[in-house]
């Protein structure tokens, strides 16, 4: 898989999302083997470029690996504004956004609301590309709704206006997140074009990413909800594909080692105030993936201190790593 003069080590890549994929997390899926990762979206708008949300997103230069950054908008000027600024700021790929479903992104004429406009995607990705000289790549979903999926015409046009990747997650955007992702788009996109497809949607294990692109000829696959909580899937599906053998699941001992290294790269990304809650979730997500514990769940989020939620973790782990001792030799 290339993305320009950009081979990636393996075909698994992490997804783009708002309030996930932030440099901490990034940094971790490329750790345990995600071949690229992708910055969660970055307003076109210039006007929100100063703010504190939108400033701990940019400034890429000291980033490990590709550094691939999302943008999104309506406006083929400020788009391509967007994608200069952030190439200045050291972003390797642009990433343009068209899959995002959510309702606050749609209502501004951004995200998946451009399906509905073919002409304004070709203004906005011929203006991207224009702009920069790295490569460009973007993410759909099939189309608008199940009456109009025409994931096929828009992938044409991708590849029409210097497109170099496309991205496609198995839904449309009535769909949201909601029942099963269809792949039978997602293959007819691979055969209409020739640029590398990417094939999104819930591949959840190591099986399920060698069955969607057996069936969709895609050339890699990127992994959303997923990764949330289990990081380590990266590693596990690139060992499958290439040797078709099952890489073992982390032991107690790393999963325990990997969640508190999080944890304090968050606390030190965002500060203490932040950091504390935008924790929350990810442990959250690691315990219901990793480790069930809904008691223990329900008192880490009310811990408003980065020593007291290290403390907390490390004294829960510790329970949780006796346990497994106490059972191996009973």
């Amino acid at each position: 898989m290339r993305i320009g003069p950009y081979q990636l080590d393996n075909p698994v890549i992490l997804a783009p999302m708002a309030g996930v994929t932030d440099v901490p997390f990034r940094q971790l899926c490329q750790e345990l083997g995600a071949g690229l990762t992708v910055s969660e979206m970055l307003s076109s708008n210039p006007r929100v470029w100063q703010t504190p949300k939108s400033q701990q997103r940019m400034g890429h230069a000291n980033e490990p690996g590709i550094k691939a950054v999302q943008i999104a908008g309506c406006e083929p000027e400020l788009m391509a504004a967007a994608a200069q600024h952030n190439v200045a700021n050291g972003a390797q790929i642009i990433d343009i956004n068209m899959g995002c479903p959510a309702k606050k992104v749609n209502k501004k004429m951004a995200g998946s609301a451009l399906l509905q406009y073919p002409d304004l995607v070709q203004d906005i990705l011929h203006a991207v590309v224009t702009a920069v000289a790295v490569p460009v790549t973007l993410k759909i979903r099939t189309g608008w709704d199940v009456e109009h999926r025409n994931g096929v015409d828009i992938a044409k046009l991708a590849e029409q206006a210097g497109i170099q990747s496309l991205a496609v997650h198995g839904r449309t955007r009535a769909c949201m997140y909601k029942g099963e992702a269809e792949y039978d788009t997602i293959r007819a996109i691979k055969r209409a074009v020739s640029i590398p497809v990417v094939a999104n949607g819930d591949i959840t294990s190591p099986e399920k990413a060698r069955e969607v692109l057996d069936y969709t000829g895609a050339d890699a696959v990127m992994i959303g909800r997923g990764a949330q909580g289990n990081p380590w899937l990266f590693r596990e599906i690139a060992h499958f594909l290439a040797t078709g053998e099952q890489l073992a699941k982390p032991d107690n001992a790393e999963v325990s080692a990997v969640v508190v290294n999080h944890v304090h790269r968050l606390h030190g990304h965002y500060g203490e105030f932040s950091g504390v809650r935008i924790a929350r979730k990810h442990v959250g997500w690691y315990l219901q993936q990793q480790q069930p514990a809904a008691e223990f769940r329900r008192q880490f989020v009310a811990i408003e201190s980065a020593t007291e939620q290290l403390d907390a973790l490390a004294t829960f782990f510790n329970s949780v790593n006796l346990e497994e001792t106490e059972r191996t030799y009973v």
